[in-house]
């Protein structure tokens, strides 16, 4: 006989309103102007682009992002300026939450996928997420690229025009 467990399962966005912040904000020094912020609120999955004109906050834009795409987003905000390993994305993706055990346990993970010649199936669900986070993180002018065995970065988009109202 199977034994049921009683214990609620948590999502990923459960692991991520376990934070102490509802509303987590990014300034991306050198990817966005000065005095404008990226705040993304992971209680309703939206990330706004914010910028302060005569002392009031002005929002320019708003995306809504589902659970999988947060989970893709946040560790590349989080990394800006610098990348973000494949493992990282892999373990924020499969668990919600990225502790120095998850990322250890994605790492091996990957390496024995790059082993047995499986690692594009294995990083293809994360892949697949970042392509469709990809398109909306370009109406703010961020580009997210991939480096070469490497991870993932944030970039600026230089043929983008800030909406300015």
């Amino acid at each position: 006989m199977q034994k049921v467990s009683l214990r609620k399962v948590k999502t990923p966005i459960s692991y991520m309103q376990e934070t102490t912040e509802e509303v987590l904000h990014f300034s991306l020094q050198g990817l966005l102007p000065i005095g404008h912020t990226l705040a993304l609120n992971t209680t309703l999955g939206t990330l706004s682009h914010l910028v302060i004109k005569q002392d009031r906050p002005h929002m320019l834009m708003e995306q809504q992002f589902t659970t999988s795409e947060i989970c893709v987003l946040m560790p590349l905000l989080e990394s800006y300026p610098y990348y973000c390993p494949y493992e990282v994305l892999l373990a924020s993706f499969t668990s919600g939450r990225v502790t120095d055990t998850t990322i250890a346990r994605c790492r091996t993970r990957l390496q024995e996928a790059q082993e047995a010649g499986v690692w594009d199936q294995e990083m293809r669900p994360v892949r697949n997420v970042l392509s469709r986070t990809r398109l909306k993180t370009r109406a703010f002018g961020i580009e997210i690229s991939s480096i070469l065995e490497t991870g993932y970065i944030l970039m600026y988009m230089a043929n983008h025009r800030l909406m300015e109202e």
